[in-house]
């Protein structure tokens, strides 16, 4: 079998099925694991390299609106390599190579591919995903296993916390110019975490959010994990959250409970790691009841040290920044 696929989280869930040497090619952002990144890459994205977040919004927004695709699919390269299935997604074209495009190339193809398409909305719709794609790549077993795994995790995590006597205020921000509350997914991680968060909706897009209605909230933590950014990249856009009016009187900052994660690898990339992620943000909300597992990072915390001065405490598992 010669399986292209065009999603990170597709990617990741490939080769936990078994499936990685039958890969022939990714998108230009599969990068997990060490594996992929020497497979060749057939998508490369259209928006300018070094633009800010603003202007990232601006082109994006755009481009939606005219209906521009925001991605390029090399049709050449896929035509050579001749693939038997080509996994894409119906959910976001902003995210990904859009599932039009992917069917429209598709039919131009001398051998005519399966296309899986994923439209993960929820953590349920993840292990449905997986179970799609195992389904038809003829590794059911592996796929059962890998979701009995997944599950087993989330399900700790719920149990833990069910123990505490109160839901904890979370804000959640997957973009910082503008302000963006996380959708799909995000929102069930944070209930499950033992959070609360008015401003994500489940199972819908991220949505942007007035900061007065975040100043109003007063949440008890803030956590950023900026779609498609590392760490460091999120830390160049973060003066545009801690300059806000009122910021330093945040429950969350007085604390010292504002806390960066990596958006890229985790919590916008719906694979097998999105349990990490909710492992991530448990230990964020409440570190004595959530432990967090070997091999899973722990969120960078930010604190204010003095006026429009921030900076990631020195410890085991966070670098000065």
């Amino acid at each position: 079998m010669r399986i292209v696929s065009l999603l990170p989280g597709a990617t990741e869930i490939v080769f936990a099925l078994g499936l990685g040497d039958d890969l022939v090619a990714v998108s230009h952002e599969c990068d997990f694991p060490h594996a992929a990144k020497s497979l060749p890459a057939v998508t490369r994205s259209l928006i300018p390299a070094g633009a800010s977040s603003g202007e990232i919004d601006r082109v994006v927004r755009e481009r939606v609106g005219s209906r521009s695709p925001l991605y390029a699919l090399d049709v050449d390269a896929l035509e050579a390599l001749r693939p038997d299935v080509i996994i894409t997604q119906a959910l976001c074209d902003v995210c990904d190579v859009s599932e039009e495009d992917v069917h429209a190339v598709a039919r131009r193809l001398t051998v005519r591919p399966d296309v899986i398409n994923l439209e993960t909305r929820s953590f349920i719709g993840l292990l449905d995903g997986i179970r799609q794609v195992a389904g038809r790549t003829g590794r059911e077993r592996a796929g059962e296993e890998l979701i009995g795994a997944l599950r087993q995790r989330a399900t700790r995590v719920e149990i833990r916390s069910t123990a505490r006597t109160r839901d904890t205020r979370v804000v959640f921000l997957e973009w910082l110019d503008p302000l963006f509350a996380g959708g799909h997914w995000n929102p069930e991680l944070i209930r499950m975490a033992g959070g609360s968060d008015p401003f994500g909706q489940r199972g819908m897009p991220a949505r942007t959010v007035l900061w007065a209605d975040i100043e109003a909230f007063q949440p008890e933590v803030v956590f950023v994990a900026c779609c498609g950014f590392t760490v460091d990249r999120t830390l160049e856009d973060l003066p545009a959250l801690t300059g806000m009016p009122g910021w330093s009187d945040l429950p969350a900052v007085r604390q010292g409970r504002v806390y960066i994660a990596d958006g890229a690898q985790y919590f916008s990339r719906p694979g097998p790691r999105l349990v990490d992620s909710l492992e991530m943000l448990a230990h964020a909300i409440d570190p004595g009841l959530h432990e967090l597992p070997a091999g899973v990072p722990a969120a960078r915390r930010v604190r204010q040290q003095d006026p429009g001065t921030y900076h990631v405490p020195e410890s085991p598992t966070t670098q000065t920044c």
